[in-house]
């Protein structure tokens, strides 16, 4: 009997390295590219997931398995220190997909391909052959290394779900009404603290005391903390333990999104292409927008946590339909290069982004948040509150681009150097802008992206 093979998700800028085992190591790759290399006879092997070419900030030096330049040599000497032979080594390389669409191309958003350019030199002046080599392109896909056979793959994102077509039984608007209808909201606390935080001023004490009254919450707030910083020397046991501890801006952000994870783990492997894809994403574009907002004086933290928290709602309520035709919306969307929101038109008659919009009214989400769930696939269509839609725009491309492999989506870059220039940015910065990425965020599971280490106090909450 063959034993079952494990599968392990390497996350952008890092990398695994092993004997062989009954394992299939795998990178969702978007513009990152990814690095199988193995030894068959000394059966050791391993994979690497590298987010950029180089370091571009003081703090990049900080994590250099996320760059080529200085992740190759760790890599490589981590199998040769296993046990491979360098003469031996295989190579297959795959990834760096294109930012860009090919008639604006331009070096600028060229990471992928600059960041394979280097992989390839690495591996020439150490005469480590390429076997197979599938790099740049407009589209995500998946690199896989089975650590018992030595056999690699490379895949679509999502291919392997692909089945027979399926037959799609476009709903009606009564149906998708009473889809809406039967979601568990978000809880009014949760409503209550977006309110406030969209007028920047708000009396945490009082706050707090509106927690307290919702016990379910209050609850999954506190097992949320405790998860996030497990190793911690001190267990968090109140709310206003919590708030002594993290601050009231941390606070805040740990009760919207547990109150929010419970909403998006209603959808279920419709657009997500990993259990809880959608919340993931949702949570890593929150933190992304949060550095944006920092990084350009556009905005308050907060406000751009919760917009990148809460601009993919309309999937919630969609994801059933998509799963159901799931092959049909796949191919259409992969093969046909359609835009994301019209292939959603196309086979739902509705989208995302109207229906996330007409959930925000019925609960009343400020004028800010509806703006940006309503236009974030096409932000200059936004008449008030563009920086923040912008910030969320990018936010959301950047954790699509990557850390591929959580939800099916694609957001057009026709226009992304003005969409830049509106939040004072410009395509030659935008390595940069990746390089702010915070390492947390590309983690496996979405808990890890709120354990931002600038967040982390210092008074025995360190992470041990």
């Amino acid at each position: 009997m063959k034993p079952n093979l494990q599968k392990h998700s390497v996350a952008s800028g890092s990398y695994y390295v092993g004997t062989s085992q009954p394992r299939i190591l795998e990178a969702s790759l978007g513009t990152c590219v990814g690095l199988a290399m193995w030894d068959q006879e000394a059966g050791i092997g391993g994979l690497y997931h590298l987010l950029l070419s180089e370091p571009l900030s003081s703090g990049g030096n900080a994590q250099p398995e996320k760059y080529a330049a200085s992740g190759l040599p760790l890599f490589l000497n981590a199998l040769l220190k296993a046990g491979a032979t360098q003469p031996n080594l295989k190579a297959w390389l795959a990834g760096g997909a294109l930012v860009g669409p090919l008639d604006n191309y331009d070096l600028d958003l060229d990471i992928g391909g600059r960041t394979a350019e280097r992989t390839i030199e690495f591996l020439a002046n150490h005469r480590i052959g390429i076997e197979k080599s599938e790099t740049g392109g407009f589209f995500s896909c998946v690199l896989r290394l089975n650590m018992q056979t030595w056999d690699c793959a490379i895949e679509p994102v999502g291919f392997d779900r692909l089945a027979a077509d399926s037959r799609l039984r476009r709903p009606d608007s009564a149906e998708i009404k009473r889809a809406m209808n039967s979601i568990q909201p978000i809880p009014q606390v949760a409503l209550k603290m977006l309110r406030i935080i969209d007028q920047d001023e708000y009396d945490i004490a009082t706050l707090t005391e509106e927690i307290r009254k919702d016990q379910v919450l209050s609850a999954r707030t506190l097992k949320l903390c405790n998860s996030v910083f497990y190793g911690t020397r001190n267990r968090i046991q109140s709310l206003d333990h919590a708030l002594v501890y993290l601050g009231q801006a941390l606070l805040v952000k740990f009760v919207i999104s547990a109150s929010i994870n419970n909403f998006f783990h209603q959808a279920a492997m419709g657009y997500s292409l990993c259990k809880g894809g959608i919340y993931h994403h949702a949570v890593g574009s929150a933190i992304i927008a949060e550095k944006i907002a920092a990084l350009t004086g556009h905005e308050t933290s907060a406000s751009a946590y919760t917009a990148g928290l809460l601009h993919d709602i309309g999937k919630v309520v969609l994801d059933q339909y998509i799963q159901s035709a799931f092959p049909l919306f796949y191919r259409e969307l992969q093969q046909s290069q359609n835009n994301f929101i019209d292939v959603e038109n196309e086979l739902l008659g509705t989208n995302h982004t109207e229906i996330g919009t007409t959930l925000a009214r019925q609960w009343s989400f400020p004028d800010s948040l509806i703006e940006t769930i309503k236009h974030h696939h096409n932000p200059e269509a936004s008449t008030q509150y563009r920086k923040l839609v912008h910030i969320v725009y990018l936010a959301d491309l950047l954790m699509s681009r990557f850390h591929a492999g959580l939800e099916v989506d694609r957001l057009g870059t026709d226009m992304l150097a003005l969409r830049l220039e509106t939040i004072g940015l410009s395509k030659q910065r935008f390595d940069e802008i990746v390089d702010i990425i915070p390492f947390n965020v590309l983690e496996s599971f979405p808990e890890m992206a709120l354990r931002d280490r600038q967040d982390l106090p210092n008074d025995g909450l360190a992470i041990e």
